[in-house]
């Protein structure tokens, strides 16, 4: 599904070393949903990565 944007969360994998740091993936949920305990909704991931892939283009 969506392979617009495959590449994205490619690249955001190997940057991110597949597996986010804990204190950083708690850092994002307390700032996105202000639970460090919540779990990213789908659609915010999504959101995400297309903002990735508009960022990537905007800074070529």
């Amino acid at each position: 599904m969506r392979p617009d944007i495959w590449p994205a969360a490619i690249r955001l994998g190997w940057r991110l070393g597949m597996r986010p740091d804990p204190a950083y993936m708690k850092f994002r949920m307390v700032t996105m949903y202000g639970d460090a305990n919540a779990q990213p909704h789908a659609g915010d991931l999504v959101t995400y990565l297309r903002w990735c892939r508009s960022w990537e283009h905007a800074t070529r």
